[in-house]
Parts: structure tokens; sequence; C-alpha cells
């Protein structure tokens, strides 16, 4: 007889950890061992009681749900990750799994999926539920932006002027045009305003 699933369920928000919570204990042969509610909990959890599987929020008051996907692969090189959130861009996507998740999935999915997605990744292997794996290929022929333009872009949000982005980043102004001119035509967009909300809308920054 197989031992059970040891689960970290790592979220948050407490009504949708008990939700999580509830659907994994009334599984067969799986169990939530521990829960965290931000991600420097999650890696003194996972350190403590060495889960089988944990289930990451993307967005976590502390730090990102990626960043600590990072952390926790560093120190635990055979973690086994699953992203579980209501995000859905493709860059978020691509991020966690570059970062090391074994999996991406939504928040909207039947209980049954998630459970289903637990034991694949459990057994070894990586899993891209069908409707992530379609927002993933909407932008795959898409020229990425370049970490420079990213930290551009998330500098326009908050109102800054070139002048101001160029004094915080330590590049000249007219370095700032062309970054903030290159992601334009990368997203394909008409202005900065449009870029912004392009770049946010994908998940390549917070608004």
């Amino acid at each position: 007889m197989k031992s059970e699933i040891r689960i970290l369920a790592v979220d948050d928000h407490p009504l949708v950890r008990e939700g999580i919570v509830a659907v994994i204990n009334g599984q067969p042969d799986m169990r939530v061992v521990a829960q965290a509610s931000n991600g420097h909990e999650a890696i003194e959890y996972f350190r403590k009681y060495m889960p089988d599987i944990t289930l990451m929020d993307l967005r976590l008051p502390d730090m990102g749900g990626i960043d600590a996907v990072i952390a926790l692969r560093t120190h635990f090189p055979d973690a086994r990750i699953v992203m579980l959130t209501t995000f859905d861009s493709a860059a978020e996507i691509q991020r966690a799994l570059a970062a090391g998740a074994r999996s991406y999935i939504l928040k909207t999915m039947l209980p049954q999926e998630m459970a289903e997605t637990i034991r694949r990744v459990h057994d070894g292997r990586k899993h891209i539920p069908p409707q992530v794996a379609a927002r993933l290929a909407e932008h795959m022929g898409d020229e990425p932006l370049t970490e420079r333009e990213v930290e551009v872009l998330q500098l326009v949000t908050g109102g800054n002027r070139n002048r101001d982005i160029a004094n915080c980043l330590f590049i000249s102004e007219e370095t700032v045009k062309a970054h903030i001119k290159h992601a334009m035509e990368k997203l394909g967009a008409r202005d900065r305003t449009e870029a912004v909300a392009i770049a946010a809308k994908r998940g390549m920054i917070q608004l």
C-alpha cells in the first residue's frame, strides 16, 4: 500500500487555504502536513516537515511565490512545487516553470483535477493543464523583454519621467527612451501607456 502524499499548502488567504486543505484531506492518498501564509513561513515549514509536494500561491505578502520557489529549489533541489494561483499570464507561467515549478494550475480548476495534478507531480512528471498550455502558446513567438526594459516599464507605472528613471537606474535619458521604444515595439504598443497596460496584463510588471 502506498504511503500518503504529504503536502505543504502556501496561500495568504485563510478561506482559500481551508478550501485547499478540505479538498486534499478528502483524498484517500494525500494529507496536508502544514500550512503557510507567506514565503518565509513556506521555507521554514518546508525545512521542518519536508513535504512531498508544495502548493504555492503566486502572490504572497512578503515575497513573490516565484521567489519562494527559487529559494526552496536553491536549498532543496528535489522539491516538487506546484503553483496554484488565479493569475494566468504567459510571463508568470514561464517564470514559474523556469524557476523550477513542476506544474502551474489555476484555482478555477475542478478539485479532482488539482488532486490528479498532485499525483502526477509526485510520480515525477511535469504537468501543464490545457488552459495553461493554451495561454503559453498565445505568446510563444513573442520576443521577450530584457530585464532592463522590464525595470524601465515598472518605473513608468509609478508616474516617473524619463529623467527620474535615468537617475534611478544610473543611465542616460536617451537610453531610457531607447528601452521604452524597444519595449513598445516588442509589445505592439502605440505609446508608453499602452506598453505598460500590455506588460501588466501579461504579468511582466505589476501595477
